[in-house]
């Protein structure tokens, strides 16, 4: 039986965890944490399983294995919801909308009435937009959990600790997924800093991820119920900062006033900054140095490229497969 020691409970090495110890192997995890939490980046994720909306700005692969990640968060927690994915714009900004949905498939254009119908707390407020039907999204934090909790029972063996990847490879199969923690033996990673809000809204009801065209980015209001949303996201190219900056803080919130005037009322009762971990041209990468696996850069793609990251890494351990976002040759 193959033994893999996993390093890093976030997002990317629970689910390499998850998938390892589906197909037989036995895993170890280690992380500094107990339990998931906001010092990990997948803390303060979207949630969003929406691989045809990230055709706008991300590289093909994004959407093409993305696409995986619906059923997979679906057959391992109760999570998810698949409602589909609402995108919208002041009308104003015609040019901006035109431009996405050229830039993206899977979707169909739709006016007012069916925006309203759709989604009745936007009432009247958008003339056109786009619906990705078959797009999902889930609870990030939920999610975190369940994973981790089905791991344990399954058997994977959690411990907390500092990890040393080379040491611990100098023993056996080891795969590091600390994300930006890992950049001193990874140069060519970098932090693209996010920062987020949740609010406390319970006049608001939403069902589903609305992504609002803005003119720096575009900005996303995901429902987690309860009255609350997440409200993000900035895209800023170096390590983050402590605190939100005032930019960021008005533009986000101008955006879900924009949506409904109630979030005017809203309650901001977190803010969350992070740096998400990410090489140059903002895939994923596989490394392999012998016994030491580095997997690693899913940006701001967490949840929806982490199964197929984990289905590669499986791969490579289990049938000496070359990963598709490997660029080097396995040892």
């Amino acid at each position: 039986m193959t033994s893999v020691t996993v390093i890093g409970a976030g997002v990317a090495g629970l689910c390499v965890a998850r998938t390892l110890l589906d197909r037989g192997a036995t895993v170890t995890l280690i992380d500094r944490h107990a339990t998931p939490g906001p010092h990990a980046c997948s803390w303060w994720a979207g949630g969003m399983l929406a691989p045809y909306c990230e055709g706008e700005s991300a590289e093909e692969p994004v959407l093409r294995l993305g696409a995986e990640a619906a059923d997979w968060w679906q057959a391992h927690t109760d999570c998810v919801t698949r409602r589909g994915s609402l995108v919208v714009s002041p009308g104003r900004d015609k040019a901006d909308l035109a431009r996405f949905a050229r830039l993206t498939t899977g979707h169909r254009a739709v006016a007012g009435p069916e925006i309203s119908e759709l989604e009745p707390d936007l009432g009247t407020r958008f003339n056109r937009g786009l619906f990705f039907e078959t797009e999902a999204h889930l609870a990030p934090r939920a999610a975190l959990a369940a994973l981790r909790d089905s791991l344990a029972a399954d058997g994977a063996t959690f411990r907390q600790d500092e990890a040393d990847p080379d040491a611990l490879a100098a023993h056996g199969l080891t795969v590091d997924c600390r994300g930006f923690a890992a950049r001193d033996s990874l140069p060519d990673l970098r932090g693209v800093k996010g920062e987020m809000l949740i609010l406390s809204c319970p006049d608001v009801a939403l069902s589903r991820p609305i992504r609002v065209l803005h003119p720096r980015v575009p900005i996303y209001v995901v429902p987690r119920g309860d009255g609350r949303f997440m409200l993000g996201a900035t895209m800023v190219e170096g390590r983050a900062g402590r605190h939100v900056t005032a930019r960021a803080m008005l533009e986000l919130l101008s955006t879900a006033y924009a949506l409904n005037p109630a979030f005017g009322e809203a309650e901001v009762v977190e803010i969350g900054v992070d740096s998400r971990p990410a090489f140059p041209d903002n895939l994923p990468r596989i490394r392999r140095d012998g016994t030491l696996i580095r997997a690693n850069g899913l940006y701001r793609h967490g949840f929806l490229l982490a199964p197929a990251l984990a289905r590669m890494v499986a791969d490579l351990i289990l049938h000496d497969k070359r990963p598709e976002v490997s660029d080097e040759i396995a040892a």
